[in-house]
């Protein structure tokens, strides 16, 4: 280790300060002082000195990115509970609670109040001990909630140290919500409608989904956000009221919610939220209300708690945003793993402040069940939910000439066959040449776990692509080294190292290249099950389901999908074409006998619900591999009900028939940790 001098300290130690200084002014007060290419080359500087010297304080925004995934996350219980707020839907509601709080106060005078708007995100709690963020946590049931500090440290507007004021308390807990603005918001759902993944609902699901990534390097990529606006826990220091406190949040450098009015008397209370109201189209976060507190700390004391809401706060909800228009047509989007979801392009609509020409019609059960049709009159609806949903069809507008939209049997953009998986609600394409997935699905085959391609990554992948030299991950065996050589970034002596790992590339083991084909819930598990029964990859042409549901630990869901795949024609031709590619597969995994040993979860029903930190696809995959089944609908017979974060009405199910329920960390001891 280089002993670290005098100067390099000092310029670390001032790099670290300009650099949070230009992150607050960008990220806080949106008024940066220098370019972007001027920051990076600071940032650059000081990762070259941290590494060189290996002297790194805890305020570097270098340890804001680059942790390893965690495997889980750890509980945290709160000091002080973080309590939930009661609600009012009227203006009559609002004076209700203005006037209990007025008799525990024993009062006839007005009250101070503040008001500022309801975040549509995840409630967070941030804990700094003598100025260092120590760590952050979820709220959870608001006792005990998780540890996120590492994805929380991704979020550039939350300081890692306190600067700015004097005295630094020995310890604060500092309370807000992590939100993402509606353009990422909807940045982020158009790149998963792309990829095939499912959409969030809203910009509190798309928050916390992605605040409980167990890879923070996820979490880094939504461009999350945080308004702090609550004081848990202090040491140290003392506040007098609300407004104080928010001063001094200012102050410190921590991000505050970008409307907040302190008023005295309920008349100006409504006329705070009908103001707040007037701006919400134009508000670039998602707010579905308003919060009203009682200022003056020494009374929220006195007026406490009841059960888990304190008397001195409630939320005020606004009325949804709604519109009227006509679905012209509806279409069918095929995503990254084959997933359809039908679209409705309708009449523009402006619906609070927004024009609104598509949505979502998420599946063929929801167009069902509204029986929704092309040149329907609608009533679309943008509350919560940002993304637009069709709420009502206006059946009494139909004049005879509309048309259903039915199932379809093929893919629209390959021509596949489309199945749909018991229990599921999506239609997926099984076809392995299907242009809407080739990208991710040339990415995936030539990935570590997979076929393993040297210097294949993900942009040289997309350079290939763009530049017409491949369409299907058959065409890697087609590349020429002169191609390459003609492609910006390739020199000789790259070009020939990537012609010669494709080379390499195609003697491979047979579980590896059944894991490369991306064939839906075949996870490297699931590949290695199907090497040690079946010898060569012409047994599985044709298979029936059957057969594959014979095997220990494979269920009816990944069985109907390893089927559906070795029966579909143009993907047995590609194997086919590969073959004459000279691929060639060995298969140590292979036993004559097979597998024999008992499954984890053989005889056992799972359901599904609520946000976790990987995608119910991958959970599912886990299920069945282990040999379980997992549906779509909680019964007597079902065994468990994992349930994540804002579990609804199979949560309600289960508990109403018995079925228990488990968390995530409940299940994954229950798979012994894989």
């Amino acid at each position: 280790m280089n002993k670290l001098p005098a100067e390099s300290k000092k310029e670390i130690e001032m790099l670290v300060k300009d650099l949070n200084e230009h992150s607050h002014r960008y990220y806080v007060l949106d008024a940066p002082t220098i370019s972007d290419a001027e920051y990076d080359k600071l940032f650059r500087r000081l990762q070259v000195l941290e590494e060189q010297y290996h002297y790194i304080r805890p305020d570097s925004p270098t340890q804001r990115v680059g942790a390893s995934p965690l495997e889980k996350f750890e509980k945290i219980k709160h000091t002080e509970p973080m309590l939930s707020l009661g609600n009012a839907f009227s203006r009559d509601e609002v004076r209700e609670f203005d006037k209990r709080v007025k008799k525990v106060l024993k009062t006839d005078s007005d009250v101070e109040y503040t008001v500022e708007p309801k975040y549509d995100g995840l409630a967070m709690e941030l804990t700094y001990r003598n100025g260092v963020l120590l760590r952050a946590s979820t709220r959870g049931d608001g006792f005990v909630g998780e540890d996120v500090t590492r994805n929380i440290k991704t979020i550039k507007a939350v300081p890692l140290r306190i600067e700015g004021v004097h005295p630094v308390p020995e310890e604060i807990d500092i309370r807000g919500e992590v939100f993402i603005d509606i353009d990422e918001f909807e940045k982020l759902n158009k790149e998963r409608g792309r990829e095939g993944d499912a959409l969030f609902a809203n910009p509190r699901n798309a928050a916390a989904g992605s605040i409980r990534q167990l890879d923070p390097s996820i979490t880094e990529k939504r461009r999350l956000h945080m308004a702090c606006y609550g004081l848990g826990a202090v040491k140290g220091i003392e506040f007098r009221d609300q407004a104080d406190f928010m001063t001094w949040l200012k102050k410190a450098r921590f991000p505050v919610p970008l409307i907040f009015n302190v008023v005295r008397g309920i008349d100006n209370v409504i006329d705070s939220l009908q103001a707040i109201e007037e701006k919400r189209p134009h508000l670039p976060f998602e707010t579905d209300g308003a919060v009203i507190k009682v200022n003056d700390f020494a009374l929220q004391r006195t007026l406490g708690i009841k059960t888990r809401e304190p008397r001195w706060a409630i939320a005020f909800k606004y009325a949804a945003h709604q519109g009227i228009t006509v679905i012209e047509d509806i279409i069918a989007n095929v995503g990254r793993t084959g997933a359809i979801t039908p679209v409705a392009v309708m009449r523009p609509v402006q619906i609070g402040g927004v024009t609104v020409s598509r949505s979502t019609l998420h599946n063929w059960d929801e167009i069902e069940r509204k029986d929704i049709r092309i040149g329907d009159t609608v009533v679309v609806e943008r509350a919560g939910d940002v993304i637009p949903h069709v709420v009502e069809v206006k059946t009494e507008k139909r004049t005879g000439i509309e048309k259903r939209f039915p199932p379809l049997e093929q893919c629209p953009v390959c021509g596949s066959n489309v199945v749909r998986e018991e229990g599921e609600v999506a239609f997926r394409c099984i076809g392995l040449n299907c242009e809407a997935q080739v990208l991710e699905k040339i990415k995936h085959y030539a990935s570590r776990g997979a076929m393993d391609i040297e210097g294949l990554g993900e942009k040289n992948v997309e350079l290939l692509y763009n530049q017409g030299l491949i369409r299907h991950f058959v065409d890697l065996y087609k590349l020429r080294k002169e191609q390459l050589l003609e492609l910006p970034r390739f020199a000789e002596k790259s070009a020939q190292n990537l012609i010669d790992a494709i080379e390499k590339s195609k003697a491979t083991t047979m579980a590896r290249f059944l894991f490369a084909l991306g064939i839906l819930h075949v996870g490297e598990f699931a590949a290695k099950q199907l090497a040690k029964n079946f010898e060569k990859l012409d047994d599985l042409y044709r298979i029936e389901a059957e057969r594959v549901m014979a095997i220990k630990q494979m269920g009816e869901k990944l069985a109907a999908s390893i089927s559906g795949f070795f029966s579909e024609k143009e993907n047995l031709k590609t194997l086919e074409d590969l073959k004459r590619l000279d691929l060639k597969l060995t298969n140590p995994d292979y036993h004559e006998e097979g597998e024999k040993q008992k499954g984890l979860f053989d005889g056992l029903t799972f359901v599904i619900t609520g946000t976790l930190s990987r995608s119910r696809e991958e959970f599912e995959a886990l299920i069945e591999a282990n040999g379980g089944r997992a549906t779509g609908s909680v019964s007597k017979k079902t065994s468990y009900v994992l349930a994540g974060n804002d579990a609804g009405s199979k949560l309600e199910k289960a508990r109403e028939l018995g079925v228990k329920v488990i968390n995530e960390d409940q299940f994954m001891t229950l798979t012994g940790g894989k």
